[in-house]
């Protein structure tokens, strides 16, 4: 695939813009039941994601896709995991979500980082925190709902071999991927004049 895109194919600034602003965190429970969305979109939404910047070339994100029965294997094992974790103190409502929560997608998406020590671990972190917005802005354009959940089992690291992770590599979380019953109403963010300095001499 070429990586120098027609410039004839290419948003508007309006339209880059209003993708943007459309982003919205869908929870599964939003999601439209048992309506699947094709692998070949999940695949080029995974495409996106793989053109996301990364120092010296490391490219640390690392994705597993559950769809099919393989979502039922990933709630039986995290909230398997988290029952062996918890022990006496298991929480029964959290261990239940853990194991439904997978169930209302179309696919989960286990997002990874590979570690490479030629840079500090969190320019790799942030390098995969690019692709998964790559990943969620293209969910946006297909008309998809999605969320990045890091609750459950992410930070355990009894999970990681399940994932494929070595040791020093990262679990970050779940990209929850769907069809969305009901559009999300309006976002709202802070002036980003409040966030910004401007230096001009």
């Amino acid at each position: 695939m070429s990586d120098t895109p027609d410039a004839a194919l290419l948003p508007t600034p309006e339209q880059f813009n209003a993708l943007i602003r459309a982003r919205r965190s869908i929870q599964p429970v939003q999601f439209e039941p048992g309506r699947v969305v094709p692998d070949e979109v999940v695949q080029m939404l995974l495409e996106n994601a793989n053109w996301a910047p990364t120092h010296k070339r490391t490219e640390p994100w690392r994705f597993v896709v559950f769809t099919g029965a393989g979502l039922a294997k990933l709630a039986e094992f995290q909230a398997g995991l988290y029952r062996q974790q918890a022990g006496e103190f298991v929480d029964e409502k959290k261990a239940q979500k853990l194991a439904t929560n997978p169930l209302l997608a179309s696919h989960v998406i286990a997002i990874g980082m590979k570690r490479h020590h030629v840079l500090p671990e969190i320019e790799e972190v942030e390098a995969v925190a690019c692709a998964v917005q790559n990943l969620h802005l293209s969910a946006v354009a297909y008309g998809l709902g999605g969320y990045w959940g890091s609750g459950g089992i992410t930070y355990l690291e009894e999970a990681k071999p399940f994932f494929g992770l070595g040791p020093e590599d990262k679990l970050l979380g779940f990209f929850y991927l769907g069809y969305v019953q009901q559009q999300p109403g309006r976002n709202l963010r802070k002036p980003i004049e409040e966030k910004v300095t401007w230096v001009t001499e």
